[in-house]
């Protein structure tokens, strides 16, 4: 008969348990450094954005409601005119029309991808979306500036610069993003919900339209606030293409700013603790409460799903 030893099966045993321990420990620091970079990374913000308020005494009414954007500058009780309405209403706006121009055109190329004709998309149309995403945003700025913006000029009268453009920009930008989750969120769709449509006498469309998207809707959701999320914290490109004017435009050609780029364009320009550069990040803790809005509104659509 063969001996066994026990030494080396408790050996073995030890080393496990190691090696498990070893695993729990190393998961535990990763989770509890990326739990206190969080905490951190939100307190710093938040701390810098309350400042406006608190140490240089700026009125938070006056930052929602306001329209002048000037904070080197005081109003007759000695606050600085903080006035963030223009830059929160361009936010919005870019974002809003970039989404209303994407979605269709990226559940429709998602569907195409993967009910109508599914080799074709694979071989052609995914990589194309994949490179779409991989350009960076200075190239898609750079596009704007020199084609969108000249035909917008040519089009309308102006200058070109303006919501209309920083739209378009962003709608190409996010065109890849809503695509991709979109056809993630089409593939979860269960094939036996096809046949059983096929078979009581439904057309094709019909089945598309009545089983697949209506039951891939909490998913194609969660696709668009992704996409939405994406360009509402876009900085560069839409900087390049609308115009940074802090005013609240009566049309969407005319130059308007967002968030991102009076961020971009004045903090380098502001010196720490100064109230210019607080109020910069003022901007940017409403950035990362409306990053943190989309991301409840994901979760949301998530449990729905």
């Amino acid at each position: 008969m063969k001996e066994i030893n026990v030494s080396d099966k408790s050996w073995d045993t030890t080393t496990k348990l190691w090696t498990e321990r070893r695993g729990r420990i190393v998961t535990a620091s990763a989770v509890f450094i990326m739990i206190l970079v969080t905490i951190s990374i939100i307190s710093f913000v938040a701390t810098k954005g309350l400042s406006t308020f608190f140490v240089n005494h700026g009125s938070i009414a006056y930052f929602f409601t306001g329209k002048d954007w000037s904070p080197s500058s005081l109003d007759a009780l000695g606050r600085p005119l903080i006035g963030a309405l223009p830059l929160i209403a361009g936010s919005f706006a870019v974002t809003f029309f970039a989404a209303l121009i994407s979605a269709p055109l990226s559940i429709g190329a998602a569907v195409f991808m993967t009910e109508i004709s599914p080799k074709f998309g694979k071989k052609i149309l995914q990589p194309i979306i994949e490179l779409l995403v991989g350009i960076p945003s200075v190239v898609y700025g750079f596009v704007g500036l020199s084609i969108v913006i000249p035909l917008l000029r040519n089009s309308f009268s102006g200058s070109g610069f303006g919501i209309l453009a920083g739209t378009l920009v962003l709608a190409v930008m996010i065109l890849p993003t809503i695509t991709s989750l979109s056809i993630d969120a089409i593939h979860g769709v269960s094939n036996q919900l096809r046949e059983a449509s096929l078979s009581l006498g439904a057309t094709r469309w019909q089945t598309i339209f009545r089983v697949v998207l209506k039951t891939a809707r909490s998913g194609l959701l969660t696709a668009i606030v992704f996409g939405m999320a994406r360009a509402f914290g876009e900085a560069l490109a839409v900087q390049m293409v609308i115009g940074n004017s802090t005013i609240i435009p009566h049309s969407l050609v005319e130059p308007a700013s967002t968030l991102t780029s009076i961020l971009t364009m004045g903090m380098g320009n502001s010196v720490m603790g100064q109230v210019e550069n607080n109020a910069l990040w003022s901007l940017a803790l409403v950035l990362l409460l409306m990053s943190l809005f989309f991301i409840m509104i994901v979760r949301i659509l998530g449990r729905r799903r």
